[in-house]
């Protein structure tokens, strides 16, 4: 099992997870952060430091974000890891919804 980020993270892409990601499973889309699943070692460093509430334990995704299981494995392998914060979008101009 592993962590996944969901659509919250979309537009938003705080990186306040990355940072404190012991295993640094997350990699980085134009538009949102992802988890790969083979390294991520379900330690809860990353869930309590999201600040929309998008990362969830794979048992605990919502029904209507399910798809995103499968998209964090997917992007995993094709995006390029991030290991340090980064301006968010939601700090850059995005529509982004404000943070829990």
């Amino acid at each position: 099992m592993a962590y996944v980020v969901t659509e919250p993270c979309f537009n938003c892409k705080y990186t306040d997870c990355v940072v404190v990601c012991p295993v640094e499973c997350f990699v980085e889309s134009e538009s949102m952060v992802y988890i790969d699943p083979e390294p991520c070692i379900d330690c809860d460093a990353c869930l309590v430091e999201c600040p929309v509430e998008a990362i969830f334990f794979e048992d605990n995704v919502p029904d209507e974000w399910q798809e995103y299981i499968q998209l964090n494995a997917e992007m995993a392998k094709t995006c390029p890891p991030i290991t340090e914060k980064k301006d968010s979008l939601a700090e850059t101009g995005s529509d982004c919804a404000n943070p829990a």
